[in-house]
């Protein structure tokens, strides 16, 4: 299995936080984009050991507020 479809198997998963890898699959961005994400402080990165996520609430607000910007 490609780390790939490791993270969109794992973004159907009902997880507390997700992955640069799965939330890039979540949002359908590059993880570029997660990483600019994070530099422009639209979402706020957590490190578990050495690994940086992010939690899938504030994934989902984030969401939520693009979604209000649109209309």
């Amino acid at each position: 299995m490609t780390k790939q479809q490791q993270a969109e198997a794992a973004v159907g998963l009902a997880t507390a936080a997700l992955s640069v890898d799965e939330l890039a699959v979540y949002f359908r961005i590059s993880r570029t984009s997660v990483y600019r994400l994070f530099n422009a402080g639209d979402l706020k990165p957590i490190k578990i050991g050495r690994r940086t996520a992010i939690r899938r609430v504030d994934a989902d607000a984030f969401l939520a507020r693009c979604a209000g910007a649109v209309r």
